[in-house]
């Protein structure tokens, strides 16, 4: 008889044993020869050394097929264990999908400059999505970032900020550095809890694999292999965001979102994001998607909220105009970071 111990520490319990385990029962059933006895995030199963070794095959099909969907059905059990462990694709998904997130909920590309978006990402290893809130910038930036880490495009997923402070003093806020910043990331850890169990993105963080961090813990370093993430890029100074592009390394993709029209700078200082959208759009590899009101996925409130701001106080579109050169007033005198 030969005994093995297989770990669903990945996965949540409840999504990977099925509502009333009906996922663990139709696996006992289709392994009648083993005994599988589950212990939270453990399964023991004990037979002869064939059958145990076949249900490993089975595992590690099982595994994958709940990393790409994060679920599985009971025809698809079925599929998986009639195929010898052979991984087996048996959903028929819509090439917009872009990642299948938790529960199997679909996330994909909604809008016409969101798609674009994915059809630039493919294309240019550094792109800007520039647009107002609710755009879906940051999401579809996650999902690419995800997608491309589920894929093994890329080894790790960068995710960071400025920590700007829009109205409110970070020194008054309670607790050490991580608990002050983690306000600021919360919009990416909302993104990615859509897109990753809750486990295995905990996992995910504790090595690593994925980094949240804040703007200035980037400076020195040599990304190689990942694809990163800089969010709100409009509250970067032209020499902070200089800094984050002068990061990259080989095999990387970075994406840069932000929002002109809500700058948290003090008024002595400009916005990076204004500059770069002047100086790089012509280089290739990389491109600018510039979102609008039309892109808007949240509630139909924020479309009128929108038009109305830019009614009170227009902001020149660079989606319609792109300038050649810096405005006027930026600050000349910006220390330079290589």
């Amino acid at each position: 008889m030969s005994e093995k111990v297989f770990s669903i520490e990945s996965h949540s319990p409840l999504e990977f044993y099925g509502v009333g385990d009906r996922n663990l029962n139709l696996i006992k059933e289709l392994y009648p020869k083993l005994k599988i006895i589950a212990r939270g995030e453990f399964l023991k199963v004990t037979g002869e050394p064939g059958d145990v070794m076949a249900f490993e095959d089975f595992f590690t099909a099982l595994n994958l097929h709940f990393d790409r969907f994060g679920t599985i059905s009971e025809n698809e059990l079925r599929e998986l264990a009639g195929s010898g462990g052979a991984e087996i694709v048996v959903r028929n998904s819509s090439p917009d999908v872009l990642v299948h997130g938790r529960s199997g909920m679909l996330i994909k590309a909604r809008t016409k400059n969101q798609r674009r978006i994915v059809e630039s990402v493919e294309n240019n290893d550094m792109v800007f999505a520039i647009g107002p809130a609710g755009t879906g910038k940051t999401y579809t930036a996650v999902a690419l970032a995800v997608r491309a880490l589920k894929n093994k495009e890329v080894k790790r997923i960068i995710l960071t900020r400025p920590a700007v402070e829009a109205g409110e003093n970070l020194g008054f806020l309670p607790g050490d550095m991580k608990e002050k910043l983690d306000p600021y990331m919360q919009p990416l850890y909302d993104a990615l809890r859509d897109m990753l169990p809750a486990q295995k993105l905990l996992t995910y963080i504790e090595d690593g694999t994925i980094e949240i961090a804040p703007l200035a813990f980037m400076r020195g370093r040599t990304l190689d292999n990942v694809f990163a993430i800089l969010d709100e890029a409009q509250n970067a100074t032209s020499s902070q965001l200089k800094m984050f592009l002068t990061r990259m390394g080989k095999a990387a993709k970075f994406f840069i979102t932000g929002d002109i029209t809500q700058i948290d700078l003090p008024k002595h200082q400009s916005s990076g994001l204004l500059k770069a959208s002047h100086i790089l759009n012509d280089i290739p590899g990389i491109d600018f998607i510039f979102l609008d009101e039309s892109d808007v996925v949240r509630h139909q409130l924020v479309t009128k909220i929108i038009r109305a701001y830019e009614k009170e106080s227009p902001v020149a579109h660079t989606k319609q105009a792109k300038p050649s050169a810096p405005p006027e007033n930026e600050n000349k005198s910006e220390e330079s970071n290589g």
